[in-house]
């Protein structure tokens, strides 16, 4: 099934729950009401309908008569409703004539209420009508009003919470408007249904990074787009119920606080499940528990994630673990990212709930490291901040963000741009810890199949150059630590661990010669530890040749080998005698 087809098919189960509108109409973001007399004439001061603290206040979402794209400098107005700029003439921005939007809203108005016998619909009129954009400072009115979308209703329907877009003969009036407009009928390319075809879908709004007006999937705006005389939508035959329910879904599901959307990297990422509610409701959060998204109960998703992951160790299967949802529930994943006036889709993946979230889990086993990370189960978002220069979510590579997720879902290979960059990362700052680690270990098992060379804890047979290096340059680190105390400005690692994980050969034997020095120091002041370290060092240049071991330069996978090893390394030093043993492979 296509992501447009998927789409609407939760649109027919959203408007079951009476979760979206029906066709038609739109769920806007409304700041304000107007009340009105039936002359026409303002009752009193406008209504704020948004709800919060403070200056930044939330507008109500309204359904109202469905909105359209804009394009073009021609204004063309929304019925029954739109903005000040139309409703009133009034805008905040500096410069911005009015006029041309209040002469369109009223043209539409005067065309489309011609003849009606409404009183809400006839006070609307006789309110444009009257209405000059003057009026909006001699009546007083808010200035936090100016560019916030406006509705209207009666003074007498007011109390009933009735607008005039409510009213029974504006609903049936909308209805007649929207079926008389002429437009070429085809098959839907998603429906496959015969029907009126939508020149123009409706916007996406919501997508990181997108336009602020919304965005579209599909559009044709050149004539080099175009084919065999059909002018936009017809080039890509969507029908008008169609194109309105995948847009309405998707912009559902884009709502920030919806509980359906995690943005990783720049990837707006929203996922559904097609069930029953309840269940829909029971995979959607665990699904986003396990992309570590600002959706749910840490505390409490962090340890139902804990418990399924230490049953897989276990040998358990993920539905064992989740009684109230059948394993065979379809799962939808769509990743959308801005790409100029329109959006690309960065991945699509449809699978059963139950082996998508078994990938997932298989992911974070591939990442487990002793000794381990603070998170028990770190999220997609908290990994790639592992990636970005300093930290900072603005430079997580865009394009490493969507493959990786994408792999992990599919069960495909990772992109070798995260070994890369992470090793950069390593190079840059010589901060080697667990989550770094675990990503460099689940790389090298997924895509090379070095399972056997990268374990979760110590390896003391392993004898791969990059491990051993990484275990000996930790080595000469705790030797210069234990031999200078906190007189240490710079450690080895601060000062040659680019280089020593890269071009060893260059750089051992300086540090073996530090490294004899700091020892001398320490046989005078702790012989058992300088001892100790003797052994070390001895047991560890055992496992291979000196020709073997200090290579000139090592690859990618064995610097991989080097981070990990020098992890487990430096942190066998520092753990306590009386410690947990380290976990079983």
């Amino acid at each position: 099934m296509s992501a447009l087809a998927s789409l609407v098919r939760a649109y027919d189960r959203l408007l079951e729950r009476e979760e979206a509108p029906p066709f038609g109409y739109s769920l806007e973001k409304i700041g304000f009401l107007i009340p009105l007399e039936v002359d026409g004439r303002p009752a009193g001061m406008p209504i704020d309908l948004r709800h919060g603290n403070g200056k930044k206040k939330d507008a109500r979402l309204m359904q109202v008569p469905a909105s359209f794209k804009r394009p073009g400098v021609t204004p063309k107005a929304f019925f029954l409703w739109d903005n000040t700029a139309y409703t009133l003439g009034i805008s905040a921005a500096d410069g911005k004539d009015g006029a041309p939007r209040l002469a369109a809203f009223r043209e539409r108005h005067h065309r489309d209420l011609a003849g009606t016998n409404d009183p809400g619909l006839n006070a609307l009129l006789r309110f444009i009508e009257a209405w000059r954009p003057e009026d909006f400072d001699r009546l007083g009115w808010p200035e936090e009003m100016k560019d916030q979308n406006v509705v209207f209703s009666l003074e007498s329907d007011r109390r009933n919470d009735i607008r005039v877009h409510d009213r029974p003969a504006a609903r049936a009036l909308w209805a007649r408007l929207c079926a008389a407009n002429e437009k070429a009928e085809a098959a839907c390319l998603v429906t496959g249904e015969r029907g009126p075809i939508a020149r123009l879908h409706p916007a996406i709004k919501g997508v990181w990074g997108a336009q602020t007006a919304g965005a579209s999937i599909v559009s044709f705006n050149l004539d080099a787009f175009e084919s065999y005389g059909h002018e936009q939508g017809e080039n890509a035959p969507v029908s008008e119920a169609a194109a309105f329910a995948y847009t309405t879904a998707l912009n559902r599901f884009l709502e920030k606080d919806g509980g359906h959307r995690v943005q990783i990297g720049d990837a707006s990422t929203v996922f559904w499940a097609d069930a029953s509610q309840a269940e829909a409701s029971e995979a959607e959060g665990l699904f986003a528990a396990l992309l570590g998204a600002d959706l749910v109960d840490e505390s409490a998703e962090a340890k139902k994630v804990g418990a399924i992951l230490d049953g897989m160790r276990q040998g358990k299967p993920v539905a064992s673990f989740i009684p109230t949802l059948p394993p065979d529930v379809r799962f939808y994943v769509l990743a959308l990212a801005p790409n100029a006036a329109r959006l690309s889709m960065r991945f699509y993946i449809e699978s059963d709930f139950g082996a998508l979230a078994e990938r997932y889990l298989e992911h974070l086993e591939r990442m487990r490291i002793f000794p381990p990370a603070r998170e028990e189960a770190p999220g997609v978002w908290r990994l790639l901040i592992e990636t970005a220069p300093q930290r900072k979510s603005e430079n997580i590579p865009p394009q490493l963000a969507g493959d990786w997720l994408r792999a992990i879902l599919l069960g495909a290979p990772y992109p070798l741009t995260l070994l890369s960059t992470i090793l950069m990362r390593l190079r840059s700052d010589h901060d080697v810890n667990a989550l770094r680690v675990g990503i460099l270990k689940s790389v090298l098992i997924r895509n090379f199949d070095l399972a056997e060379e990268a374990k979760v804890a110590l390896d003391p047979e392993n004898d791969n150059p990059g491990y051993l290096l990484g275990r000996l340059f930790a080595t000469y680190e705790y030797a210069q630590t234990q031999a200078l105390g906190g007189n240490v400005n710079a450690t080895i690692r601060d000062q040659y661990y680019g280089t020593a994980s890269a071009t060893p050969r260059s750089v051992f034997p300086l540090l073996q010669r530090k490294a004899t020095h700091h020892l001398s120091k320490l046989r005078k002041e702790k012989p058992g530890l300088a001892v100790n370290l003797d052994r070390k060092i001895g047991e560890i240049c055992e496992l291979a040749s000196p020709e073997s071991l200090f290579v000139p330069t090592l690859n990618a996978q064995r610097q991989a080998l080097f981070a990990i090893g020098y992890y487990h390394q430096r942190n066998d030093f520092y753990r306590s005698k009386d410690a947990a043993a380290a976990p079983q492979e």
